[in-house]
């Protein structure tokens, strides 16, 4: 048979000198010099962060869209915001021009769009809720749509 081996024991001076090994760690618990580097790590990464939200909130506001997109220049919006034939019975004329993202914003939280009726306001913020992926103004007002 054989004798068991003894277990190492940390933090036990060896031959007079102390030892310079740190007491052994279970996994998944950390020392505290890695949780200070890592705060130091998640806060640097926060300052750099923010400014990168701010420019983007920003850039969101002042974004644009065009009402009906270009490709459909000269068409009308209908009430419930489907471009429709211009001259359609109950149909508003196109804008022709743009709204910005600040705008719209405004604007879906019951101000008017700037020079517009009652009537085309409406037909028009229901064009824009329905903007799909690809058609121009898409990304701006989907951006609108995130939270902060």
């Amino acid at each position: 048979m054989s004798e068991p081996t003894p277990e190492p024991q940390d933090m036990q001076p060896t031959d007079g000198q102390e030892s310079m090994q740190e007491p052994r760690q279970e996994f998944g618990a950390a020392s505290r010099r890695q949780l200070l580097m890592g705060g130091a790590v998640a806060a640097s990464a926060i300052v750099s962060i923010r400014p990168a939200l701010a420019n983007t909130a920003a850039s969101v506001l002042n974004c644009t869209i065009p009402v009906p997109d270009q490709g459909r220049a000269g068409n009308a919006i209908a009430p419930n915001g489907q471009v429709v034939p211009a001259g359609t019975q109950g149909a508003v004329a196109g804008t022709g021009r743009t709204f910005t993202g600040e705008q719209v914003k405004q604007a879906l939280r019951g101000r008017p769009l700037p020079g517009t009726t009652y009537e085309q306001n409406q037909a028009y913020l229901n064009y824009i809720r329905r903007l799909q992926r690809g058609t121009s103004g898409f990304t701006c007002y989907a951006s609108l749509q995130m939270p902060r």
